[in-house]
């Protein structure tokens, strides 16, 4: 493995879901969580998907993930089936797309150092010390972190922000096509979202890796997003660019979303003006 991640274009969504359904079996019948979805992502983009609790989107993540099997439809990851690939494959499948989860707090363990637990995931990579060294020092500089005071610090000595950054660049390290936020900033104060989510938009934006977000916050999904899908009991009520969902919404729902967020025009504006 290279110490430099590859960013390659590819052409065609670089990761898809297919008519995907998810049901699950409770007493008396079955609940469907996501209901024959197809969604689309592309290489250098963002694509939020959007909805609250018990939308759908959280599961429709998982299914993207491999962590949990589809009851129909397909996954397609590069033009390739990996809807049912195992061992190898499926290993292969999950370096290639990286998750960032929710709570960075249980994410490490607290007796190893930042560089301990960097190292740590990059156990089967078998890469010399001088490369592996490198290879840290490149992907906390990606996301803002100055190595040489990072790697000797310990969990309780980082901030919420500091230690989702830790996992972005741990994410990074396995030169990832596709990184995963599923709510990935949800448990940051609302200062350091904004740090956070300005993260992901320079890995976009100089690197052209292909981000999903994962968010109930449609002020967050806009304001980093190319794209916003939203969901709603299963299903995708509305899709398109972010201008078109923000300044055009035609779902009841995403309306409501928006209403939420009563500055959200003018926060955009300011934001593509400046």
């Amino acid at each position: 493995m290279s110490e430099q991640l590859d960013t390659t274009p590819t052409t065609g969504p670089v990761l898809s879901a297919v008519n995907v359904t998810k049901q699950f079996r409770v007493a008396g019948g079955h609940i469907t969580a996501v209901d024959d979805v197809s969604v689309d992502f592309h290489a250098g983009k963002v694509l939020a998907v959007v909805g609250e609790s018990g939308s759908g989107k959280s599961t429709l993540a998982r299914m993207l993930l491999r962590l949990m099997p589809v009851t129909s439809g397909q996954i397609m990851y590069q033009g390739k089936d990996v809807t049912h690939i195992k061992g190898g494959e499926l290993r292969k499948y999950w370096t290639d797309v990286q998750a960032v989860f929710q709570d960075p707090f249980s994410s490490f363990n607290q007796f190893f150092s930042v560089g301990h637990t960097l190292r740590r995931g990059m156990g089967r990579q078998h890469l010399s010390e001088e490369n592996l060294d490198q290879l840290i020092e490149t992907c906390l500089g990606y996301v803002g972190l100055k190595p040489a005071d990072a790697v000797h610090k310990y969990p309780h000595q980082l901030s919420g922000g500091q230690r989702q950054r830790v996992m972005i660049a741990r994410a990074l390290m396995m030169n990832p096509k596709v990184l995963l936020a599923d709510e990935a900033t949800s448990m940051l104060d609302a200062s350091l979202r904004v740090s956070a989510l300005n993260v992901l938009q320079d890995l976009r934006d100089n690197l052209g890796l292909t981000v999903l977000f994962i968010t109930h916050d449609i002020g967050q999904a806009c304001y980093l997003a190319d794209e916003v899908v939203v969901m709603e009991h299963g299903l995708i009520v509305e899709r398109g660019t972010t201008d078109a969902v923000i300044f055009d919404p035609k779902n009841d729902y995403t309306k409501r979303l928006l209403a939420d967020v009563p500055d959200l025009k003018g926060s955009l504006k300011v934001r593509k003006d400046g």
